[in-house]
């Protein structure tokens, strides 16, 4: 496996080539689980370099389209070899809020971290989010807003967890724009984060994941 190939085509968000080299890979007689692995260190490297302020939403977005395009590859085969994901995570922009990218993003850095993604998209209620921890089972909820008329609606997410008995199971990661970690103590979310990257890193820490 030419992993230097793999990393460079998801860094620089080059789509086809990446999928080319994962096939490569597969035939080659890799496991999906260390070309997987591969891939995440890209996303890792992709997730540093926006911290950094090296490059912005538009070049990560492309290296986040790439990773999970490949990802559908080995989605299969990761199955079929009985990997089970990492945990599964409900996010979503809440009620009020149309806004997605960034949400978007955050999903697709989680999945190429190795975690299972439901998405329910935005303008989501807070009931729809109860549903879907009771549906899935997920340990994970991420709330996004981005703006301040529509935050209010992450705190009653919060209180219908509560109120159905689930909150002491779930954990509940905030962000978006106007989001700060002083918002979040205060409606008694259990994580904050600024970014795809500090999302990513944040549900890894609430799961107690290395």
């Amino acid at each position: 496996m030419d992993e230097q190939t793999i990393k460079e085509a998801l860094i620089s968000g080059q789509t086809e080539q990446l999928c080319d080299s994962v096939k490569d890979s597969l035939k080659g007689g890799e496991t999906p689980k260390a070309v997987l692995d591969v891939m995440i260190e890209g996303m890792q490297v992709v997730g540093d370099r926006f911290q950094k302020k090296e490059i912005f939403i538009p070049e990560v977005l492309l290296s986040a389209r790439a990773m999970t395009a490949a990802t559908d590859i080995l989605k299969p085969l990761l199955v079929e070899s009985g990997m089970e994901p990492l945990g599964k995570v409900v996010i979503g922009t809440v009620l009020g809020d149309l806004h997605d990218i960034g949400k978007n993003i955050v999903g697709m850095m989680l999945e190429g971290n190795g975690f299972e993604v439901v998405n329910l998209g935005r303008d989501v209620a807070p009931e729809r989010f109860v549903e879907s921890v009771k549906d899935t089972g997920a340990k994970v909820v991420g709330l996004s807003s981005l703006i301040t008329t529509s935050m209010p609606q992450m705190k009653r997410t919060i209180e219908l967890l509560e109120a159905d008995g689930l909150k002491d199971s779930t954990f509940v990661m905030v962000g978006g724009a106007p989001v700060t970690q002083e918002f979040a103590d205060s409606i008694g979310a259990d994580g904050y984060a600024d970014d795809a990257t500090g999302a990513v890193r944040k549900v890894k820490e609430m799961l107690g994941i290395g």
